[in-house]
């Protein structure tokens, strides 16, 4: 299996809500992030209990699901743009509605999709390697699981090993998303251990990403960025462009036509 996120060049995903701010607002937001050369995007599966997320993408996902959005109608709209859409997709989601929805048909929707991989944050490397393993190797989707400054060593490398046809997601702190952060000398340190902990499984960082510098920070000791709570902040307020436009202005992203 080739490694959708191993690339020669520091990349920048972007976290979007499915259903938000509109129940069909998926497509023209993942046609203008590939217009853009975002290297991949993260789609957030609604949740009414997000426990990782900060107050601005709970908010999302509360307007995504009065608006109608479903794990059901999220791969629908997928299955429709599936032409369209051609950078790595990777779901964002927790166990529960998953498992409601049926795991098996879940993956096997996720394969027929092309889903690059899974972030399921409540799904433990324990539970994974010892119960679910086998189903998500069935359908050939790749799993990523999140580490954090803290996490010890050894675990470290245990998670990039289960990681390696996807990527290791580096919570950049220890907190909820959104929480803003100043990447310090020391943290820079740690994350530059941390790449060398996982070997060839790419390492992205997300979780108070909110800027071209902070981005540019985190070039310097991983293989890219996601940014989801600044972006969702920015189709808020409809400037999500020149947001993106002044994100991406660096690093040879932005389209030559946006310049």
């Amino acid at each position: 299996m080739t490694n959708p996120f191993k690339k020669d060049k520091k990349q920048v995903s972007i976290f979007v809500t499915a259903g938000y701010p509109q129940l069909n607002s998926l497509k023209p937001q993942l046609l203008q992030l590939q217009e853009l050369g975002v290297d991949f995007a993260e789609v957030g599966i609604p949740f009414s209990d997000p426990m990782a997320d900060g107050p601005v993408i709970q908010e999302t996902s509360a307007i995504a699901l009065q608006n109608g959005m479903k794990l059901e109608l999220l791969l629908q709209q997928l299955e429709e743009m599936q032409e369209e859409i051609t950078i790595p997709l990777v779901l964002m989601g927790y166990l529960n509605p998953v498992l409601q929805f049926g795991l098996e048909k879940f993956l096997q929707r996720c394969q027929k999709l092309g889903i690059a991989s899974l972030i399921l944050p409540d799904l433990s490397l324990e539970l994974y390697e010892t119960k679910y393993k086998p189903l998500f190797e069935k359908y050939s989707v790749p799993v990523t699981f999140l580490i954090t400054p803290l996490t010890p060593n050894e675990r470290v490398q245990r998670i990039a090993q289960a990681c390696q046809n996807s990527f290791v997601y580096l919570v950049g702190q220890n907190s909820i998303t959104g929480q803003g952060f100043r990447i310090n000398e020391e943290l820079t340190t740690r994350y530059t251990e941390l790449k060398n902990l996982c070997g060839n499984t790419p390492l992205f960082i997300g979780f108070g990403i909110d800027s071209r510098k902070k981005k540019e920070q985190a070039f310097a000791s991983v293989d890219g960025v996601i940014i989801g709570t600044a972006y969702l902040k920015a189709v808020k307020t409809d400037n999500e462009l020149l947001f993106l436009l002044e994100l991406l202005k660096s690093n040879g992203h932005v389209q030559t036509r946006f310049r």
